[in-house]
C-alpha cells in the first residue's frame, strides 16, 4: 500500500481568447482579485486556429496566457473554472461572450487544463469541471498529447510554459523548506 502525502501546490495559470472590443487589462485586474498578483505574460498572439468561437465573439480574436504568483492546492480549479465562467458572463454583450477564460496549473510532471466539456481522456473533479493533462513534462520539454490545441502546440507557447515551470519549481523550492519540515 502506497503511503498518502501531501500533494505540494500547484503554479495557477489562464488561457484568455478575447475579442477586440475587450480591453485585457480590466479582464487582468479581475484574475489578480481573484487569485494573486500575475508574475508573467505570454506574448499576445493572433487566435486563427480554429473558428470555434467567432459566431459567438466575432473575427479577429486574440489570446494570451497569463500565470500568478501565488502557488495554491490544486484542489482550487474547479472553483477557479467556475469564477472564470462569472467573469466571462461580467464581460458579455448582447451578442455573446467577449472573452472566454480556460484556467488549468502546472506542476513538475504537467499542465492541466479545467474545462466543462467530458471527453474520453478527460477526468470528472466536481461540480461539472473535468480535468485535461494537455501537456506532458518529459525529457526537459512539455510534449503535446493527441488531443492538445493546436495553439499550445507551437513552440512559443510551449516555451512559455516551459519558463512558467520553471518560476514554479523554484517557488516549490522555497515552498517546500517552510512546510516540509516535519515529514
Amino acid at each position: 500500500m502506497g503511503k498518502i502525502k501531501v500533494y505540494p501546490p500547484v503554479k495557477l495559470f489562464v488561457a484568455i481568447t478575447f475579442s477586440p472590443i475587450v480591453q485585457i487589462d480590466k479582464i487582468c485586474h479581475r484574475l489578480e482579485q481573484l487569485l494573486s498578483p500575475i508574475d508573467s505574460k505570454s506574448i499576445v498572439y493572433p487566435f486563427n486556429f480554429t473558428t470555434y468561437y467567432e459566431t459567438e465573439m466575432g473575427k479577429g480574436l486574440r489570446k494570451q496566457m497569463i500565470s500568478f504568483k501565488e502557488l495554491l492546492p490544486a484542489e482550487v480549479l474547479v472553483d477557479l473554472k467556475i469564477s472564470t465562467n462569472a467573469i466571462e458572463d461580467e464581460f458579455r454583450k448582447t451578442h455573446g461572450r467577449t472573452v472566454n477564460i480556460d484556467p488549468g496549473y502546472i506542476c513538475s510532471a504537467k499542465l492541466i487544463l479545467a474545462t466543462t466539456k467530458d471527453y474520453d481522456h478527460r477526468v470528472y473533479l466536481n461540480r461539472g469541471i473535468f480535468a485535461d493533462v494537455h501537456l506532458r513534462f518529459r525529457n526537459g520539454h512539455f510534449q503535446t498529447n493527441p488531443w492538445t490545441y493546436p495553439d499550445y502546440q507551437q513552440p512559443q507557447i510551449i516555451a512559455y510554459f516551459e519558463e512558467v515551470r520553471k518560476v514554479y519549481l523554484n517557488q516549490l523550492t522555497e515552498w517546500k523548506k517552510f512546510n516540509l519540515k516535519d515529514q
